[in-house]
């Protein structure tokens, strides 16, 4: 039997017939397996936790059927309540299936801390760039000391404290500059 008889035999056509049937039968069968186990047609929308407390985060999240991943901490924003939900991801109001991760940043309880440099014999001007530029607030209570350098930075204070360099202290701190008076 030479390939052409066999491609116009009924046994072709009945072997054709059965790949058709079993791949369809297939297809149905997975669609309807796959539809059972992703939870296809499931919708949970995400609750807006902003500004929560993590036990209450975690209360409203477990009651929905959802689990929760805790991110590293932001910087710390005054208008929220310490160590309440800053950010969230998936974001308020989207829809996710049972048992999805909702990723939380929290606020942490304070500004970090950060070293106060050595501006010793620096002016003015450049010890408040410094200070602001590396978070730090400059007073305007200047304190003049005698000394032959006018403007230039003889000390740091913090409410009346006297700073060395390397101490620290949270960001946005006031810090006021003792100077030089320009005298003899």
């Amino acid at each position: 039997m030479s390939i052409f008889q066999f491609l116009k035999s009924k046994t072709f056509f009945k072997q054709i017939a059965i790949a058709v049937v079993g791949a369809v039968v297939l297809f149905f069968i997975l669609k309807f397996w796959l539809n059972i186990t992703t939870n296809h047609d499931q919708k949970i929308q995400v609750p807006d936790l902003h500004k929560l407390t993590l036990a209450e985060a975690e209360r409203k999240l477990n009651e929905l059927n959802l689990d929760f991943k805790i991110l590293d901490s932001a910087s710390y924003n005054p208008t929220y309540p310490k160590k309440s939900v800053i950010e969230q991801s998936p974001e308020a109001g989207d829809f996710v299936k049972e048992k999805r991760k909702i990723y939380l940043t929290l606020n942490p309880s304070k500004y970090r801390d950060i070293t106060v440099p050595d501006l010793n014999g620096r002016t003015k001007r450049q010890a408040e760039s410094e200070l602001q530029a590396i978070g730090f607030i400059v007073g305007t209570e200047y304190t003049y000391v005698r000394d032959i350098g006018l403007d230039v930075v003889r000390g740091l204070r913090h409410k009346g404290e006297i700073l060395n360099p390397n101490d620290k202290l949270p960001k946005n701190s006031i810090i006021d500059l003792v100077l030089g008076d320009g005298k003899r």
